[in-house]
């Protein structure tokens, strides 16, 4: 991306109190769909902004100060090249297809400020997760985990967070491998890290990113949120060891509700830890070296959590979401794909329901899929990447 548009991918990304669909989908409007450049949508006026793209006046006045902020953005895009970061749009080639695929754009963020091996973001790509205060059994796995994975050249990818995270990226690397580190922060806050990985980042094999104003400072909330982006950026999730609150637990549910590939490790009998509930609720249970497990005498796998369970909401997302991607699919290969527990016919007729799945008939049966307009909103974003 050249260094004179950066300001106006940086003032869209972060519009105060805008939700990332909105702001990808106007982003979307603006370059597909009207054909403007963003230099072009910012020197329109107030006026034009609510004639051509429908925007309500609180969106003006946001984006109004968003222009006014464009000098300042300006010196802070050239003080980030200068020092060697990347800022990567989803437009670009180099943005992360799996990440595109797995949060489209409902939560893909508009922008990634990088350093180091921008190729990692497009290889094949694994996630290693779990609890900052793991516990023995859980560390262990995860070294061994991640010696296989740097042996089968796939690029870790952690929140460089103590415990399951700081350990996958420190195993990734001692066997030889490569590592994306996601950031719960601004990147210029980051400095000391930066420090311990320069040789690392200078051979290649890591990448640090993050999806936050560059000044943004740490916290709970931002490292919360980082969470999406670490599944996200990875085909597969390997849990080391989840609580039953915090970033693991909530993103192992959360892509459970998305249909996403999750592996947990099956914990020892005297552990107290979440990786059961998990399994019972549909991830993959895997021994201690990460292979599929073939149970333990005294193992029971199929517990309840007892405090919740998927709504219907989530399971209209992992419809949506499958419906978006695939080609129309009748009820019975929707169940199979999401291995659902219900019979076909109810599923069907759900499906005929749901406002936001259209019903297509066939000669031999119904097919399903998602309404046009999501669908093609869904294109548009992964143009690149489908």
């Amino acid at each position: 991306m050249k260094l004179h548009d950066v300001s106006y991918w940086m003032a869209l990304a972060h519009l105060p109190g805008w939700r990332t669909e909105r702001i990808n989908n106007l982003i979307i409007e603006i370059l597909y769909k009207k054909k403007f450049t963003l230099a072009e949508f910012f020197a329109l006026s107030k006026d034009s902004w609510l004639q051509k793209f429908c925007l309500n006046v609180k969106e003006c006045t946001d984006l109004v100060k968003a222009k006014e902020s464009l000098p300042n953005l300006s010196f802070l895009a050239e003080h980030l090249t200068e020092h060697g970061f990347r800022i990567i749009p989803f437009t670009s080639d180099e943005y992360s297809g799996v990440l595109k695929f797995n949060l489209n754009a409902k939560y893909a963020p508009p922008l990634l400020y990088v350093k180091g091996n921008t190729k990692l973001l497009n290889q094949p790509s694994v996630a290693v997760v779990g609890s900052r205060s793991a516990s023995t059994a859980a560390l262990d796995f995860t070294e061994t985990i991640c010696r296989r994975f740097a042996a089968e050249g796939k690029v870790v990818v952690s929140g460089y967070a103590k415990g399951v995270d700081r350990s996958a990226l420190e195993a990734t690397l001692k066997y030889g491998g490569q590592s994306i580190v996601v950031l719960p922060q601004g990147i210029l806050t980051f400095n000391s890290g930066f420090r311990k990985l320069y040789t690392y980042l200078v051979e290649g094999n890591v990448l640090v990113t993050s999806t936050y104003f560059p000044k943004a400072p740490w916290s709970v909330g931002l490292a919360m949120n980082r969470n999406k982006i670490i599944y996200g950026l990875s085909r597969e999730i390997y849990v080391a060891e989840s609580n039953f609150k915090g970033g693991t637990w909530s993103g192992v549910v959360d892509g459970l509700g998305r249909g996403r590939k999750i592996f947990v490790r099956v914990p020892e009998l005297n552990e107290k830890c979440a990786n059961k509930v998990l399994i019972s609720k549909g991830a993959i249970p895997i021994d201690d070296r990460g292979k599929p497990y073939t149970g333990k005498p005294g193992h029971e796998l199929l517990v309840k959590d007892p405090r919740e369970s998927y709504s219907k909401e989530s399971l209209e997302a992992r419809l949506i979401r499958l419906l978006s991607f695939k080609e129309p699919l009748t009820a019975r290969e929707i169940k199979e794909r999401l291995q659902l527990n219900i019979e076909t016919r109810k599923l069907s007729g759900m499906l005929k329901k749901m406002d936001s799945i259209e019903t297509i008939p066939g000669k031999l049966s119904l097919r399903f899929s998602a309404k046009s307009d999501k669908y093609k909103q869904t294109r548009l974003f992964n143009e690149k990447t489908l």
